[in-house]
């Protein structure tokens, strides 16, 4: 079976390739792609500013926020159906390595791939995409392919501030930096658990979004000073949880001055390879828990229960800026690219 899937051969060399699909394995699934995002790290391989994309060893195709339906299984598969909607994990573990059995992180897995990172692990920008099971997830049969598409980036917010023993409630004061897709994940995670919310974003149209999404409080902090702003917002106790989900160092390095005693420090947004000053006394002083998020784990199917259950009260796609056909990929990644003021989640349709 022949299929047109996406190629990245280096940067802004990214090819539309027509290939033989290999014959399904006993535990592997077929997948017909209907919708796949392009994610801020997509784009950082495609414009050669990460080293996440391992083209240095083959083409790759990316995509890792991706939904389909199921259009053949492997005679070992139990748990899906032809016509199934599904989508999938981007950190595989490989299950059997020393670190898998002692149950830490994916990202800890000694054999560990990345869907739509490596050319052992295809991602979702294709016509169709081949999967084990064991990393493939059902989708409610009532979701649009866009929201299937959607679970992936969601996860990471949602992980971010509830895994790895997290936790937030109605008594918090959060404190976001970036108003990303990720950023407002957590934004929407935190706002279902009634906690007030106060979003750090320099643009105006994210910030607008922000607070389409609940947010309580919007701080632009190019035009202020950010640690007075928001003590005064907090009666001067600061946040109880900071989650920073932007990667940028001037967000990282206030981490410290805006967080409240004993609070919650919730780091995802990538600044892995850069060095940032930051004033680490004073995680003494405030006794900061700090606690790193990369990747998830086992809490795929928790969110998609965690938003079925919520999906009418938030509008998860209005975190979708663009949609463009496959066919016109490379607009759609050009936009990514170029436009970040605008481009909030950039979605490929099939």
């Amino acid at each position: 079976m022949k299929a047109k899937i996406v190629f990245l051969h280096k940067p802004y060399d990214l090819r539309i390739e027509e290939i033989e699909l290999p014959k399904l394995k006993p535990d592997e699934i077929l997948v017909k792609i209907e919708a796949c995002g392009i994610c801020g790290s997509d784009v950082e391989c495609y414009i050669g500013k990460s080293a996440e994309g391992r083209y240095d060893i083959a083409p790759y195709t990316p995509g890792h926020e991706w939904a389909g339906q199921i259009v053949e299984i492997g005679n070992r598969v139990s748990t899906f159906n032809v016509g199934d909607k599904v989508t999938g994990d981007c950190v595989l573990d490989c299950g059997y390595c020393c670190n898998c059995k002692n149950g830490k992180m994916p990202s800890a897995c000694e054999n560990m791939r990345e869907t739509g990172f490596r050319p052992d692990s295809p991602g979702g920008m294709g016509e169709y995409l081949i999967i084990e099971e064991r990393y493939a997830h059902k989708l409610p049969d009532e979701w649009s392919y866009e929201e299937g598409a959607l679970v992936e980036p969601f996860s990471v917010g949602y992980f971010g501030i509830w895994g790895n023993g997290g936790y937030v409630d109605a008594s918090d004061t959060v404190i976001i930096f970036g108003a990303g897709p990720i950023g407002l994940s957590a934004l929407i995670v935190a706002k279902a658990a009634r906690a007030k919310v106060i979003i750090v974003e320099p643009f105006k149209n994210r910030n607008n979004l922000a607070l389409k999404l609940g947010a309580d409080e919007v701080i632009d902090p190019t035009a202020c000073n950010l640690k007075d702003e928001i003590l005064k917002l907090t009666d001067g106790l600061g946040g109880s949880v900071v989650v920073e989900a932007s990667g940028n160092d001037n967000a990282i390095a206030s981490i410290f001055d805006v967080a409240g005693h004993s609070a919650r420090v919730r780091l995802i947004g990538h600044s892995v390879g850069r060095k940032v000053p930051v004033e680490i006394g004073l995680t003494i002083w405030k006794t900061l828990a700090i606690t790193g998020s990369g990747g998830i784990k086992n809490f795929m199917p928790r969110t998609i229960r965690f938003m079925e259950r919520i999906k009418n009260e938030f509008d998860f796609k209005a975190l979708i800026s663009h949609r463009y056909p496959f066919k016109d990929i490379h607009a759609a990644f050009n936009k990514a690219a170029n436009d970040k003021k605008n481009a909030f989640k950039v979605m490929l349709k099939f």
